[in-house]
């Protein structure tokens, strides 16, 4: 996905190593630094079979052993990653790859390549959809949407959304929500019909990007204005919008402790949500972390936050991106 202009400027003028600040009201702060290759990020997801931190790092594959700390820096080959996602239940991990506009059918166990599957153009986000056993594969600029067996090793349909599509949230029911960023709503989708069911307008919501579907039938979806607007599933009505860090790309969801947990590149925050009922929504925590950390994944078991990141010099010529400084690409633990 293309990052706005403006966050990654900000995390440029942010400072490089803050200094770790006594925990707040979740507990969590900054508890460790794993040094990792160089190279662009995107999302990162978590293996609960298998303990592992999968980072899409640019053109390989980031594993972490969770328990260790041990680093893998290129478990899998890729082309341009943007997504890792572990397949429950099988020895398989999808990724997404906007440079061949592929998504690849890993083995969880050697990181081979075993398949390699023509998706939608600008190939992004993705997520497993539990009901159909599929790997749900967003094509960001494309506004087209390609459903991955990664059984049979192979796309089993598509739709086509339009608009610049963001982050999916199946509902586990045969449904699928997902954020669209030029409208600034969330559309509901019937994969098996192929068409769309509604449209969730967010008027406080401006560049939606990250998106979680959380208990009590709650949408959260990060906003690129600093804002996180949470939404009722059943019909879209606006249940709380909470000001959160700027620079936002992902809602990192802690079912187990009943967390929504927003990155914020820009401003080097963590937004913690208790989302303690329907409409008991709350921001309890503002964490420090580090600029350019807007994307991460939780351990179900042990709550920490997994956050990548790296420092920034100032862009190279006005209005374009800041480059990443060689020898600095980490990834951020968050524990209590």
């Amino acid at each position: 996905m293309k990052r706005a202009l403006l966050a990654l400027v900000l995390a440029a003028a942010a400072p490089a190593f803050p200094v770790f600040a006594d925990p707040g009201a979740s507990g969590l702060k900054v508890a460790a630094r794993i040094a990792g290759p160089d190279g662009g990020w995107d999302y990162a997801s978590f293996d609960p079979a298998r303990r592992r931190v999968f980072v899409a790092h640019g053109g390989a594959v980031l594993m972490i052993e969770a328990d260790t700390g041990k680093v893998h820096g290129d478990f899998a080959q890729g082309d341009h990653l943007h997504a890792v996602v572990p397949v429950p239940g099988t020895d398989r991990i999808v990724t997404t790859n906007s440079g061949d506009d592929t998504a690849k059918v890993i083995d969880a166990n050697t990181g081979a390549v075993l398949a390699s599957i023509p998706a939608a153009p600008d190939s992004d986000s993705a997520v497993f959809d539990p009901a159909s056993g599929r790997v749900i594969v967003i094509g960001g600029d494309s506004g087209e949407i390609t459903f991955i067996d990664p059984k049979a090793m192979k796309a089993v349909g598509s739709i086509k959304v339009g608009g610049k599509l963001e982050f999916p949230a199946p509902d586990g029911k045969g449904r699928l929500f997902v954020n669209a960023a030029d409208t600034n709503e969330i559309v509901l989708i019937d994969p098996a019909a192929g068409k769309v069911l509604a449209r969730y307008a967010m008027p406080g919501c401006h560049r939606p990007t990250g998106l979680a579907l959380v208990a009590g039938g709650r949408l959260v979806s990060s906003c690129g204005n600093g804002f996180a607007e949470i939404l009722s599933a059943t019909d879209g009505k606006v249940i709380a919008s909470l000001p959160i860090g700027a620079g936002p790309d992902a809602v990192i969801y802690d079912s187990r402790r009943g967390l929504a947990l927003i990155p914020s590149g820009a401003t080097g925050t963590l937004a913690v949500i208790a989302l303690s009922g329907p409409h008991a929504n709350t921001v309890i925590d503002t964490v420090q972390t580090q600029a350019g950390a807007r994307t991460g994944t939780v351990d179900p078991k042990t709550g920490r936050v997994w956050l990548p990141t790296a420092q920034f010099g100032p862009p190279a010529e006005p209005g374009k991106r800041p480059k990443a400084t060689p020898g600095t690409f980490q990834v951020l633990v968050l524990d209590r």
